[in-house]
This record gives structure tokens, C-alpha cells and sequence, in this order.
């Protein structure tokens, strides 16, 4: 069972995007890189902020690398960061990511609108990646 956060975890998480028809239809038209940052908790057992950055382009994953350097992370056209812990709430299903936007608990550095045109589209992320068999890194 792959750790989270870890390169094992995005392999798992890019094939199941790939292979997802629902998230092909919804994000259909979507064009765009986006990083995903687990910024460090120590006490969690994440000791330094993780940078993912995964090339989205109509509803595939074209391209994912765990573990960039922050100024490429930065390239993405959409960033979204949050402690570790929070990220663990969205991939149990326990906070929405548009709410978790909105509200200010996760932070997105690029167009909020394009982002809520694609509601779907990022809710199927949140669902593909709660189906990854996971293990997290504070409860190994």
C-alpha cells in the first residue's frame, strides 16, 4: 500500500486518473499544469514541504514528478498548497477542495473562476485520489 505522501502514491494516483471515464468527461476541455504543495508538519512526519507537480490535459494526466524543486513547482499555471494534514482531510473525503478554497484552508495561487468552471473536473481528482490504497506517512 503506497505511502502518502510518496512517488509510489502518484504512480497509483496518475493510473487512476488515466483510467477514470468520468474525470475524462468532466475535465475534457481542461488544459493546464497544476502543483499540489504538502507543506511540512515535523510533528506529522513530514519534515520538509513536498512539491507535485502533474500536467493535466484534456482529462489525462500527460506528465506527474513527486519531489520538484519549488522554483519549478512554481511554473504550474494553477498551485495549491495546504499543511500535509489538511491534504489528508481531502483525500479522505472529509473537506470539499472548492469549500476548502473558498474558505481559505487551501490556498490556490492562479484563476479561481477557471477552477470553479471545472468544479467536476477537481472533484473527480478529490474522488480518484480517495480510491488510491493509502497509507499516511503519521500513521506508519
Amino acid at each position: 500500500m503506497p505511502v502518502f505522501p510518496s512517488q509510489e502514491w502518484l504512480t497509483e494516483y496518475v493510473d487512476l486518473i488515466n483510467a477514470s471515464k468520468e474525470y475524462e468527461e468532466a475535465a475534457s476541455s481542461w488544459e493546464g499544469d497544476l502543483s499540489y504543495v504538502f507543506e511540512r508538519e515535523p510533528d506529522k512526519k513530514v519534515p520538509e514541504d513536498v512539491w507535485v507537480w502533474i500536467d493535466l490535459w484534456h482529462g489525462k494526466c500527460r506528465d506527474a514528478k513527486f519531489g520538484v524543486a519549488q522554483e519549478d513547482g512554481e511554473k504550474a499555471r494553477f498551485i495549491i498548497r495546504a499543511p500535509y494534514s489538511r491534504w489528508k482531510e481531502v483525500i479522505r473525503k472529509e473537506l470539499d477542495p472548492i469549500k476548502g478554497m473558498m474558505q481559505g484552508k487551501l490556498k490556490l495561487k492562479g484563476d479561481l473562476p477557471t477552477i470553479v468552471r471545472y468544479v467536476k473536473a477537481a472533484n473527480e481528482l478529490v474522488n480518484i485520489a480517495g480510491t488510491v490504497p493509502t497509507k499516511f506517512v503519521d500513521e506508519s
